[in-house]
């Protein structure tokens, strides 16, 4: 089956950066999206961002413009870099990989994220 792999957490302080890899076990171009999810304690899931295989992006609004997404086809790897961490963003980050023509959905072990001071 298909593996996905994350790292990069860690604790960080707030104002401070992060950036987070998901490597796949295979060509990330075969997913039609490749996106992060995080959940905080308490909290519901929630969509971060996430990458169409066509390059096309998406945000929450709560990490708009402090968040980024990217892909390294080459390295079967998708990034989203964090900057301007703040307490909120403290989260389990999980790597999801969808594959809509099976109706296929893929998701990482998750690393945790935690933003204090």
């Amino acid at each position: 089956q298909v593996q996905l792999v994350e790292s990069g957490g860690g604790l960080v302080q707030p104002g401070g950066s992060l950036r987070l890899s998901c490597t796949a076990s295979e060509s990330i171009l075969r997913f039609n999206v490749m996106a992060w999810d995080r959940q905080a304690p308490g909290k519901q899931r929630e969509l971060v961002a996430a990458i169409t295989n066509g390059d096309i992006t998406n945000y929450a609004d709560s990490v708009k413009g402090r968040f980024t997404i990217s892909r390294d086809n080459a390295k079967n790897t998708v990034y989203l870099q964090m900057n301007s961490l703040k307490p909120e963003d403290t989260a389990v980050y999980y790597c999801k990989a969808d594959y809509f023509p099976r109706r296929e959905a893929y998701w990482g072990q998750g690393t945790q994220v935690t933003v204090s001071s």
